[in-house]
């Protein structure tokens, strides 16, 4: 039982920005649970950036600019979250969107 709940950490981790790093760095990244999970961190880390780098062009544009942005950053945050929610389920459900898009980590 303490496996099952060391993986699970160890995907929890794996939605908080750059933190997959640190399953990775673990032996946990063989265990197929936690690599699924640390290959949608890398996905969503790689969003976050995108948005990020979008949002400074997107800024801008006066009024939507800031809009558009909020909204992008607000989808990411609720993915984060539905990503915790699965690994906590231990579920291995894709993230809306952008968790079928490629495989980071195999």
């Amino acid at each position: 039982m303490a496996d099952t709940s060391n993986n699970k950490v160890m995907a929890v981790l794996c939605y908080f920005g750059i933190l997959w790093v640190i399953p990775l760095l673990t032996d946990h990244k063989n265990e197929p649970f936690v690599k699924f999970h640390i290959n949608q961190g890398i996905l969503l880390t790689i969003a976050w950036v995108a948005i990020w780098v979008a949002g400074l062009i997107i800024g801008l544009i006066p009024v939507l600019g800031p809009i558009v942005n909020w909204l992008a950053r607000t989808a990411l945050f609720v993915l984060m979250v539905l990503g915790i929610i699965n690994s906590i389920n231990m579920e291995e459900k894709p993230l809306p969107v952008i968790g079928t898009l490629f495989t980071a980590y195999k």
